[in-house]
């Protein structure tokens, strides 16, 4: 047993060394295989490498020849250019220095013949000195003559003169010792002295000059009714027709919307400091709770209630509302509104072509689109007047700049910040001539509501052409109050004139018609009683546009058949 123990043992030990030997040397043989294989596979990747090497050389050398190729072409072509661009540019440069010389030749060809124009001239004119002044020599010698011949025939008539005037006194003298004859024996004759013929003569030719002077008015009046009517009512129509005007009605509330009532609550502030605050920057009186979503401004002045409007539009939309910040919001938008006064009237200016307006005027112009007379806007007003006006200058042939310019001017006493005890008219005259306006554009201003006499062609212009866009319809609206005072005041005043029955005022105060007893008024007296009652209207009424006074009068004859 430990026989075959140890055999197997020895076997193993055995097999162990063959395969041990067998082992190593399969090992080194598959070293040196695998050593081969790589050494093959690294002179493989070399061969490859150097190829790959070769090939991009190739590539590179390419593209650098063809890189050199392009840029030799790219010199060429430029040098090309260049060469062409030379070429030109030297053309043009001899063209132009050819032009300049062919330019100057010309200047001084130019200067050449003026000199010679010159010369020529200067002779011709020392020649005429020459000549004038043997004509002046001449002159005063022919004058001397003239004045010696002159001054003996003055003191020949001179002692002509005192003959004939002692004849003349002699004479005189004489007649009137036959005309004291005559006289005497006609005071004999008649009975009368010479005082009393005479006061009967005068008051005979009184009343026959009165009967004829009645008659001549009427049939004046009558022609000029016939020869005038037509081409004036032609030229009022033809300007009416093309003056297009804007229709603005204001009065003396402004209303600010708001979203809600809640707002209010903020504008009034606690303790009403806030809306205090407001009133007294503004000087307007701000309704708070009268409206719903809506806060009603009052006040007569058209600027402080669009500044009032405006400070509560910035106030309402910043969200702060406090005493500090609306003395700053209402400072900020009076300095806008002033400079949009600015912009409104060089903007009106400009549209009606007026130049060279001094800058206060301007800006009465501007603050005009703040202001309102009957409920018509001033500066719409104004620009209508200036426009009518304009257009019946040229018409009637007269200075249209001058005539625009008074129809835009006319009205500016009304908005004149110091507001005097004076008429609007004459305030406006006087700034007028204070900015140095035209003598025809002055006494336009003034006389258009008749304060002073009409010197220049254009007076009357304006004052018509402010009546027509005063009476216009729909131009002016007044309170109802004041619109039947009115018309009552106007029949008053026609009732007061002896021999009127009755008078009635239609169309809304624009005519007046009388009715007159027709026995104790005659046809003339008639003409007379319209121009009397026309006149008082206008010393003691204030009234836009003008009145028509129509008197009528009516004979009845009545009989009874029985």
């Amino acid at each position: 047993m430990s026989d075959i123990i140890l055999y197997c043992l020895l076997t193993a030990l055995a097999a162990l060394g063959v395969g041990f030997v067998v082992g190593k040397q399969l090992a080194g043989k598959a070293r040196q295989d695998h050593e081969g294989e790589a050494q093959a596979r690294a002179q493989q990747i070399l061969r490859d490498a150097e190829e790959k090497g070769n090939r991009l050389r190739d590539e590179k050398i390419r593209q650098a020849d063809e890189r050199l190729e392009q840029s030799k072409n790219k010199f060429k072509n430029l040098r090309n250019e260049f060469e062409q661009e030379s070429r030109r540019l030297k053309q043009a440069l001899d063209q132009e220095l050819s032009e300049r010389r062919q330019g100057v030749m010309e200047q001084e060809q130019s200067i050449k013949l003026l000199t010679e124009t010159t010369q020529r001239q200067l002779e011709q004119l020392q020649k005429k000195e020459a000549d004038l002044e043997r004509q002046r020599e001449k002159n005063q010698t022919d004058t001397q003559q003239l004045r010696d011949k002159l001054e003996n025939q003055a003191e020949k008539r001179r002692v002509d003169h005192e003959a004939a005037l002692a004849e003349l006194e002699a004479r005189q003298k004489e007649a009137d010792e036959q005309l004291h004859a005559v006289q005497r024996q006609l005071e004999t004759i008649a009975n009368l002295t010479a005082a009393e013929a005479r006061e009967q003569l005068v008051e005979s030719l009184k009343n026959e000059a009165q009967i004829q002077a009645s008659s001549y008015i009427k049939d004046t009046v009558a022609q000029a009714r016939l020869t005038a009517t037509k081409d004036a009512k032609k030229i009022v129509l033809e300007t009416i027709q093309r003056t297009a005007s804007e229709h603005a009605i204001e009065n003396c509330v402004s209303v600010f919307n708001i979203e809600s009532d809640d707002v209010k609550g903020k504008i009034i502030g606690r303790e009403g400091r806030n809306i205090r605050a407001l009133e007294a920057a503004t000087g307007v009186e701000i309704i708070v709770d009268d409206t719903p979503e809506a806060i009603i401004i009052s006040g007569f002045d058209p600027v402080r209630r669009e500044i009032a409007r405006l400070s509560l539009h910035l106030l309402v939309k910043d969200g702060r509302i406090h005493p500090a910040r609306v003395e700053e919001i209402v400072a900020k938008t009076r300095k806008n509104i002033e400079e949009e006064i600015v912009e409104i009237g060089e903007k009106t200016i400009i549209d009606l072509g007026i130049h060279g307006l001094h800058p206060e005027l301007i800006k009465m112009v501007g603050r005009m689109r703040f202001r309102s007379s009957y409920g018509q806007n001033l500066l719409q007003h104004s620009r209508e007047v200036a426009n009518l006006c304009a257009t019946m200058a040229a018409e009637m042939g007269l200075d249209v700049k001058k005539a625009k310019r008074a129809g835009l001017l006319h009205d500016i006493g009304k908005v004149s910040t110091e507001e005097p005890e004076l008429p609007h008219a004459i305030l406006g005259m006087e700034m007028a001539k204070k900015w140095k306006e035209h003598p025809d554009v002055v006494n336009a201003i003034g006389a258009h509501h008749d304060e002073i006499e009409m010197t220049a062609m254009i007076s009357p212009l304006v004052q018509a052409c402010d009546a027509i866009s005063g009476s216009r319809p729909g131009a002016r609206r007044e309170m109802m109050e004041s619109y039947i005072k009115r018309l009552k005041q106007l029949e008053e005043t026609a009732n007061n004139f002896k021999g009127v029955n009755q008078c009635f005022a239609i169309q809304a105060g624009r005519e007046l018609r009388v009715m007159v007893d027709a026995e104790n008024v005659t046809d003339e007296r008639a003409a007379e009683l319209s121009f009397e009652i026309s006149q008082k209207i206008e010393k003691e009424m204030q009234y836009p546009g003008q009145i028509k006074i129509t008197v009528i009068r009516e004979m009845r004859a009545v009989a009874y058949a029985k």
